[in-house]
């Protein structure tokens, strides 16, 4: 496995999955995305961007749209994606990297810590309003120093072997039994007898 930036060959299965996830395309550019790519299948797992948003106060980084399909999860591919998103906001000079996510939990393992909203720049408060009010009602800030980011060594090893699974695989098929149902013998209000 391995990270890069994407190409414009990406942009429509990315908008495909962007979608699909239920993330935020807000002013999408493909060339703003990475995308962790299976090494031997060239099958692409997972991805995200940074944003940045240019104010007169100052420029702010935000990390945002970041997902991993089902088959991929659990191998540390975000793990890398949001990795290489944090080298990109250092390589543009950012010391402070935002994202307004619903699932706060996942960036704390990494350092990530949650941010009251007034506590954010006038843009970021502004951003996170509109994405509660159009993708995530839920979205709450965190930020991260560039330099405090960790990657936990569990997922760093993960990632060197990860590979597509069924994401159904394990889970239980419920029939009527399971609800107390003996379905020889169940009547059902709209049987006709037939």
């Amino acid at each position: 496995m391995y990270v890069r930036d994407a190409k414009n060959r990406d942009e429509v299965w990315l908008l495909d999955h962007i979608e699909e996830m239920g993330l935020d395309d807000a002013a999408f550019r493909s060339r703003d995305y990475v995308i962790a790519v299976d090494e031997e299948s060239n099958e692409r797992a997972g991805f995200g961007r940074v944003r940045i948003h240019k104010t007169d106060a100052g420029d702010y980084c935000e990390l945002t749209g970041v997902g991993v399909l089902p088959e991929w999860r659990g191998q540390g591919v975000g793990a890398h994606v949001v990795e290489r998103l944090i080298e990109t906001a250092t390589t543009e000079g950012f010391e402070t990297v935002y994202s307004l996510t619903d699932e706060p939990g996942y960036l704390t393992q990494f350092g990530f810590d949650p941010v009251e909203s007034s506590a954010l720049p006038a843009k970021m408060r502004e951003r996170l309003a509109t994405k509660r009010e159009s993708v995530q009602a839920d979205a709450v800030a965190t930020s991260i120093a560039v330099d405090d980011f960790a990657m936990p060594e569990s997922l760093r090893e993960a990632f060197k072997n990860a590979a597509p699974h069924d994401p159904n695989e394990g889970s239980v098929v419920e029939d009527a039994e399971d609800f107390g149902i003996d379905p020889d013998s169940a009547t059902y209000k709209y049987d006709t007898g037939r």
